[in-house]
């Protein structure tokens, strides 16, 4: 019997289930799909391909030195299904979870389906994939974020030959798709181990204020996240270390801040396995009904950094370039969109996580939510970009950096987009719409229809680290 190994994305060497349990008899096959269509899907992005196949490319060279390989598959999981019953006979497959969009979650269903015992899935971000019970997942998540390890897979005896392509071919096929992107993060294992160092041992001091900053967050955040996301490394690798690390360290406030993130976004991730149709449905069913207009211009002028306010558009130009902005950014971006443009989350949202190389579904939609004001178990909160202007850039050097035009003009009037004609028109007039929005949506929540239909929210994706919680 052969095992086959599929990997999705979680593409590291160690503290992978599926590589190293698929690895156990020394008999093994190592594919990654590449489907296209995929990478075109809600949500997807050529920077995101380029990251994981830095990952891939640090992976197959480790595999290399054990007498393995990643092979490509290049199809879906229904041509994969085809290609393993045409070429292989006694075969067992073994894949790691993983929540992601629809189009992906709809292929992996089926793959499993069709294979049923012939396949093992593992566990992935400490999540429930059975029996889920938001009351015992904090205990669950915790046990597993303190098991051990799990080893490097074993050395592969197996010298057979597939038809499947090999990475280097394969990348050198479609690298025109990502050569261009130049400023976004490089991805593998190595660099996430340097990073991880970097930031317990100097960057994270401060870390609960820097975090915030456009500027200072560039250095201070763990930068982790995209990793996370491609699995270069695991949380659990990371919990560990930083358990290991702790008593040693001079800066326990700011690492026990970064601890709970690690919680938190393995809480986000469970939503949506837990109710799939987030990517597409409120939370709270009765908030669809919020914003039903969509303006393709004005959404178009706001992924663009062109909205006429210039600390939210240099936001947007840095996020375009770099793929990645921190964390209070990105809820002043889509809470924007959201209640200063009124647009509805299911537009804006796609277009954002094109631009972030982190894209999480499961983190990504769930704050989304948020700060879209559709949850129900989550107060609304309408940022003020010119309070985020005068609180993250006092100075307004981080914005001129970016908007070189605005460098003559003093700081009160760039917070404030006072600048008389000298920079773009405004979209939105912002205390217009953020009352618009704020009639709309606490309208709405003071039904009893609503807070019931929050009650319900609150059982199957409120976190029980915090008992009480505001339906109202």
């Amino acid at each position: 019997m052969i095992d086959i190994v599929v990997l999705n994305r979680n593409l590291r060497l160690h503290d992978n289930a599926a590589l190293y349990y698929g690895s156990l008899n020394s008999n093994y096959i190592v594919i990654h799909l590449y489907d296209e269509n995929y990478w075109e899907a809600n949500g997807r992005s050529a920077r995101q391909l380029k990251f994981s196949y830095d990952c891939l490319q640090e992976l197959d060279d480790n595999l290399k030195t054990i007498g393995s390989k990643i092979n490509i598959f290049e199809g879906s999981f229904d041509d994969l299904k085809k290609w393993i019953k045409t070429n292989l006979n006694d075969y067992f497959i073994h894949i790691n979870h993983c929540t992601d969009i629809d189009y992906f979650r709809k292929g992996f269903e089926k793959f499993k389906q069709d294979f049923g015992d012939r396949l093992k899935v593992y566990d992935d971000f400490g999540l429930q994939l059975t029996n889920f019970d938001r009351d015992t997942w904090s205990k669950n998540w915790n046990h597993i974020m303190h098991s051990n390890l799990i080893d490097a897979p074993k050395v592969n005896k197996n010298t057979a030959e597939t038809n499947l392509i090999n990475f280097n071919e394969h990348k050198n096929k479609i690298k025109s798709k990502f050569t261009y992107l130049e400023h976004i993060q490089i991805g593998g294992t190595s660099v996430a181990k340097e990073l991880l160092e970097s930031f317990l041992n100097e960057r994270c001091e401060n870390y609960r204020v820097k975090m915030s900053s456009p500027s200072l967050s560039e250095n201070s955040c763990s930068r982790l996240s995209p990793h996370f996301t491609y699995g270069s490394i695991s949380i659990r690798q990371v919990y560990q270390k930083l358990n290991d690390s702790l008593p040693k360290l001079e800066n326990k406030k700011d690492l026990y801040s970064f601890k709970k993130r690690l919680y938190w976004h393995c809480h986000f991730v469970q939503k949506l396995h837990t109710e799939p149709e987030l990517e597409f449905n409120s939370m709270h069913r009765m908030c669809d009904s919020l914003r039903t207009e969509h303006n393709k211009e004005i959404v178009e002028k706001w992924i663009k950094g062109e909205t006429g306010f210039p600390f939210l558009d240099a936001c947007m130009k840095f996020l375009n370039k770099h793929g990645w902005i921190n964390f209070r950014m990105r809820a002043m971006i889509m809470s924007f969109a959201s209640y200063n443009m009124w647009q509805p989350w299911q537009k804006t949202s796609p277009l954002l996580a094109e631009l972030f190389t982190d894209y999480e579904p499961g983190i990504h939609i769930s704050q989304v939510q948020m700060q879209s004001g559709v949850t129900g178990i989550n107060l609304p909160r309408i940022y003020s970009v010119p309070k985020q202007s005068m609180d993250q850039d006092p100075n307004s050097e981080w914005t001129k950096n970016i908007l070189p035009q605005l460098d003559n003009f003093e700081p009160k009037f760039i917070h404030n987009a006072e600048l008389n004609g000298a920079y773009i028109p405004q979209i939105v007039d912002l205390k217009t719409s953020a009352k618009f929005a704020r009639d709309k949506i606490w309208g709405i929540r003071k039904s009893k229809e609503f807070k019931e239909e929050a009650k319900r929210v609150y059982l199957k994706h409120g976190s029980r680290r915090k008992r009480n919680v505001k339906t109202n």
